[in-house]
């Protein structure tokens, strides 16, 4: 989970562009209380702009209530005119896993454009063999602007094993930023659909953005590939 900050002739946007890559994970793998220690990488080439991720949670003690997640990410659009919201990423996460769906921690989080910024996340999720819903509500401090920020995540996935190791996948994740809790400041729709073999995934993406309180928006259209490493502990 983390945030992005994204300036738009002046430091006004609020993002999460690339949360995906740590929300699948969430309820992969807060819901069992993280019983291994993942990296996950992912590519998204699409239309409008190319994304790359990084992402890995290790249980720090021996019965796996603490934990540390790490996220990196880049993000390039192809236009001069959408250079404004190119960005590069780094947050790292401490998390208090005090229950089956439910977690608790801080993060620190440090973007190119605007510097650091520091929140708290509660994580509910629920999960069954084929779906899982998890939301996010959390609190930001925004350095830049000396603002706390109120947001909400939801994320959903289904997947329907098709035969032998390979499962086709849907998920979707909505978000919704503001500032001081009345100003829209960031929302974003995403979109997957694809296949999974093993602990590859891979498919159409579909991004819907809107950005500010009088809203800019923008639409991407393109692919996915997703590797997950489990380690088991």
């Amino acid at each position: 989970m983390y945030i992005i900050f994204l300036y738009y002739k002046e430091p006004v946007l609020c993002s999460m562009k690339k949360i995906n890559t740590f929300l699948i994970l969430s309820l992969l793998v807060f819901s069992e209380k993280v019983k291994a220690q993942i990296t996950q990488l992912e590519f998204a080439p699409g239309i409008s702009k190319i994304d790359f991720s990084s992402f890995s949670i290790r249980p720090i003690n021996d019965n796996k209530t603490f934990s540390i997640s790490t996220l990196a990410f880049f993000q390039k659009y192809y236009e001069k005119e959408n250079i404004i919201f190119d960005e590069i990423g780094v947050q790292t996460t401490a998390f208090w896993n005090f229950s089956k769906s439910i977690s608790i921690g801080p993060s620190l989080y440090y973007n190119s454009v605007a510097g650091f910024s520091e929140r708290i996340s509660l994580l509910f999720s629920a999960r069954t063999e084929r779906f899982s819903f998890t939301a996010i509500p959390s609190i930001a401090h925004l350095e830049v602007k000396n603002f706390i920020n109120g947001e909400l995540f939801l994320q959903i996935q289904f997947t329907q094993p098709l035969k032998k190791q390979w499962s086709l996948l849907l998920n979707t994740q909505i978000l919704t930023h503001w500032d001081k809790f009345s100003t829209h400041a960031r929302s974003f729709q995403q979109a997957r659909i694809g296949l999974s073999y093993k602990t590859t995934q891979f498919g159409l993406a579909a991004d819907f953005d809107q950005y500010g309180n009088a809203p800019i928006t923008k639409t991407s259209i393109g692919l996915f590939a997703r590797k997950i490493f489990l380690n088991k502990q």
